[in-house]
C-alpha cells in the first residue's frame, strides 16, 4: 500500500515520548500560518513510499518506543497509515499522531478510513497550529489550543480524555 511522504526521521525525541520514527506525510489542507513544516503542504510534493518500506525502517532500530505520524495531514492518508500503525503495534510500539483537525471534526466525518486510523492511535495531538497561541514550553505541541488526547481512555469512556505523560 502506497502513501505520499515528505520524509522520515529515524530517531526523533521531540515528537512523542522516547525514541521514535516520525513519518512526515505530504499534503495538508490546513496550511496554518507559522506551520513548522510548510514544505509538507503541497499534495504533489514529496515522494511515494510503501507501508512495507516504513515498517522495515521502523524495524531497523530496536531502540524505538514507537512511531509518530506528522505532516502534512495524516488523516488525508488514513487508510495506509492505519495499516502502518497496526504493524507498529504488532512490533510492540505505540503511535502518536498529529492532526490539524479536532477530534470532534474527525468523529463528524463519518469516514471509515478516518475512524480506522483513530482506532489505532494511542495519543492524538489535535487542532490547528495557532500562531497567536504559540508556546514553545508546551510538551509535544506548538500552540496552547492543541490537545494531547489519550485515545485508549477516550474510546473506553466515549469522551475526550487528555493524555498525561507517565514516563
Amino acid at each position: 500500500m502506497k502513501l505520499r511522504i515528505a520524509g522520515t526521521v529515524g530517531d526523533s525525541i521531540v515528537d512523542g515520548p522516547g525514541l521514535r520514527l516520525t513519518v512526515f506525510v505530504q499534503g495538508c489542507p490546513h496550511r496554518c500560518p507559522g506551520c513548522h513544516n510548510p514544505h509538507t503542504h503541497d499534495f504533489a510534493g514529496g515522494r511515494d513510499a510503501t507501508v512495507e518500506e516504513l515498517i522495515d525502517e521502523y524495524r531497523e532500530n530496536p531502540l524505538l518506543r514507537g512511531a509518530t505520524l506528522s505532516g502534512g495531514e495524516p488523516f488525508c492518508q488514513a487508510e495506509a497509515l492505519t495499516a502502518f500503525a497496526k504493524l507498529v503495534h504488532e512490533e510492540g510500539g505505540d503511535v502518536f499522531c498529529y492532526t490539524g483537525y479536532t477530534i470532534e471534526e474527525l468523529w463528524g466525518m463519518g469516514d471509515p478510513a478516518v475512524d480506522g486510523l483513530l482506532g489505532e492511535v494511542d495519543v492524538l495531538v489535535d487542532g490547528r497550529f495557532e500562531l497567536e497561541q504559540r508556546d514553545l514550553t508546551l510538551l509535544f505541541r506548538g500552540s496552547a489550543n492543541q490537545r494531547l488526547i489519550d485515545m485508549r481512555k477516550t474510546r473506553e469512556r466515549g469522551e475526550v480524555v487528555l493524555w498525561e505523560q507517565r514516563d
